[in-house]
C-alpha cells in the first residue's frame, strides 16, 4: 500500500538528523538581499504573460496570547486596534502586486495564516476579503481551496458562519495537546470542548476540510498522555492531521526561553510518542502522506499522492504546486517561476515600504539550472517516496548517475541500511525509510554541507 510505513528504531536512530523541511529548494536559509521589489515585479509580469493560476498566502501576525513553543513571525498584543493600520498596508500591497498581473489569473488556493487570523474583527475579515476580491480573481463558486488557520479560543459559531459566508471552505485548527499540565507549561489553555465546538460548527456549515495540528516533544508530555490527546483528536474525525516534532531552539525563538528544558521529554520518549501516534492513526484509517502529515483515504492529498500528482510548496503538501504563489504581509514568501522572494520580517519596515508605495521585498533567490534539477528530485522523493531517473534525465537532459556521482556512494549506503531501494532505474523509499525521507532529500541538497544544521529541527 502507498501509505504503509514500518517502524525501525535502529534505522531511525541512525538517520534522525537535523535538516530542512523542504517546503522549497533551495530553502529560505539561502535567501539573500540581492533580490528586491524590481525582481518581484518582473516575475509577476512573466506570470501574467503565461496566465498561470495563483495561490495566495496572507500573513496576519497578531495574537492576543503568546504560546511559548511558537517560532512564527507574530505580534503579541491585547490592543485589537493594531490590526486596522496593518490591513490598510496589506491591501495597498495587494493593489501594487495586482498591477503586474492579468485579471484572468484565477486564485485557485488562498490561505490566511499567522499569528491568529481570527484576531481580526468580523468587519475587518469581511473588509479584507472584499479588498482581495477587488484586486485578484477569487473564485465565488466554492471550487477554490480557501483555508484559514483557527485558534479555537479566538472563534465561535458566529465567526465560523462569517468565514463560510465570505468564501472559506477549509479550516486548520491549532490544538498541540489537550493535557492541562502541558497547556500550562506552554501558556496555551484550550479545552476539548472549545475545540469540539469549532469542529462541529465547521461540519454544520459544510466546510470541505478540517485539519488539526498536534505537537509532540512539548514540556511535561509523555507517551500515555499524548496518546490520550491523539484518541480525543481521532474522535473529532478531522480530514487531515499534522503531527509536528517540537524543535527547542531558544537561541532563535525568544518565547521558547520560557520553557523549562528539564521538562522536555527525552529522545527515547519522543520516539515512543511518535510510534504510538502512528499506530493509533493507522488503526483509525489515516494514511501517512509524509513529513508529519496524515489524511483520510478520500482526502484530496491522499488521492493526489496515489495518482502521482501531489506537490509541496511553502504552504506544505498541496494539489496546487503548479500555481505561482504570492505572499502578502510581513515576512511572507512568494514563489513565482524561478524566483523566491520574501517581504521584510520587521513590521515597521514592512509598513513603511507600503506607505512609500513600494513593495516590501527584502530578500530572495533566483533559481539556477542546478537548483531546478535538485528541486525536482527532492519534490518527487518527498511527495511520492520514489524517483524514476528518466523523469529527471529527459526534461533536464542529464545522466542521473553521472550528474549525482558524488551522491551515489551515499545512496548505496542508504540502500545497504534498508532506507531505500536503489537500481539503475530509480530510487524507492522503503516502508521503514518513509519517516526519514528528509534524510534522503538532504543528500541532494547542494547547500547543506556549507551551512550549520543547528538552525534546523531533527527529522524525528
Amino acid at each position: 500500500m502507498l501509505d504503509a510505513i514500518r517502524w525501525d528504531t535502529d534505522l531511525i536512530r541512525r538517520y534522525d538528523l537535523a535538516g530542512p523541511r523542504y517546503t522549497s529548494y533551495p530553502t529560505a536559509v539561502q535567501f539573500h538581499d540581492g533580490v528586491g521589489p524590481f525582481d518581484l515585479q518582473h516575475a509577476l509580469r512573466s506570470s501574467a504573460q503565461a496566465k498561470r493560476a495563483l495561490s495566495l498566502y496572507v500573513h496576519l501576525p497578531f495574537c492576543a496570547h503568546i504560546c511559548y513553543y511558537c517560532g512564527c513571525n507574530k505580534v503579541i498584543t491585547k490592543d485589537r486596534g493594531r490590526s486596522a493600520p496593518y490591513l490598510q498596508r496589506l491591501l495597498r500591497e495587494a493593489e501594487l502586486v495586482s498591477r503586474h498581473l492579468d485579471p484572468g489569473q484565477v486564485v485557485e488556493q488562498l490561505h490566511f495564516g499567522g499569528g491568529t487570523p481570527t484576531f481580526l474583527s468580523h468587519d475587518e475579515l469581511r473588509q479584507l476579503m472584499t479588498g482581495l476580491r477587488q484586486y485578484f480573481h477569487l473564485l465565488d463558486d466554492d471550487t477554490g481551496d480557501y483555508s484559514i488557520e483557527i485558534d479555537p479560543r479566538e472563534a465561535d459559531w458566529a465567526t465560523m458562519g462569517l468565514l463560510r459566508e465570505i468564501g472559506f471552505n477549509r479550516v486548520s485548527l491549532g490544538v498541540q495537546d489537550f493535557d492541562p499540565a502541558v497547556q500550562r507549561a506552554v501558556n496555551r489553555l484550550q479545552s476539548l470542548e472549545e475545540t469540539r465546538s469549532i469542529v462541529e460548527a465547521a461540519r454544520t456549515l459544510q466546510f470541505r476540510s478540517i485539519n488539526i495540528d498536534l505537537i509532540y516533544g512539548l514540556p511535561l508530555q509523555n507517551a500515555d498522555s499524548f496518546a490520550r490527546t491523539v484518541d480525543e483528536v481521532i474522535a473529532l474525525q478531522p480530514d487531515r492531521l499534522s503531527v509536528f516534532n517540537y524543535a527547542h531552539l531558544p537561541e532563535r525563538f525568544p518565547p521558547q526561553r520560557r520553557i523549562n528544558a528539564e521538562d522536555l521529554p527525552n529522545p527515547g520518549v519522543k520516539l515512543e510518542m511518535l510510534q504510538r501516534t502512528i499506530e493509533q492513526l493507522s488503526a483509525a484509517g489515516y494514511r501517512y502522506i509524509g513529513m508529519d502529515h496524515f489524511a483520510l483515504p478520500d482526502d484530496e492529498l491522499a488521492v493526489a499522492q496515489e495518482e502521482g500528482t501531489l506537490q509541496r510548496n511553502f504552504q506544505g503538501y498541496t494539489t496546487h504546486g503548479h500555481c505561482d504563489l504570492i505572499g502578502l504581509g510581513v515576512s511572507s514568501i512568494s514563489q513565482i517561476g524561478d524566483l523566491y522572494s520574501q517581504n521584510s520580517s520587521d513590521l515597521t519596515a514592512y509598513q513603511n515600504s507600503l506607505d512609500n508605495n513600494e513593495l516590501a521585498t527584502r530578500r530572495g533567490l533566483h533559481c539556477n539550472q542546478d537548483d531546478r534539477i535538485r528541486r525536482a528530485v527532492i519534490q518527487q522523493l518527498i511527495c511520492h517516496f520514489k524517483l524514476d531517473f528518466s523523469d529527471i534525465e529527459g526534461p533536464f537532459n542529464i545522466d542521473f548517475r553521472g550528474y549525482f556521482h558524488e551522491v551515489w556512494p551515499r545512496l548505496q549506503s542508504c540502500a545497504a541500511d534498508g532506507l531505500i531501494r536503489l537500481d539503475d532505474q530509480g530510487i524507492a523509499i522503503t516502508p521503514a525509510g518513509r519517516l526519514l525521507v528528509r534524510s534522503v532529500c538532504m543528500l541532494f541538497d547542494h547547500y547543506l554541507p556549507l551551512q550549520s544544521t543547528q538552525r534546523f529541527s531533527r527529522v524525528i
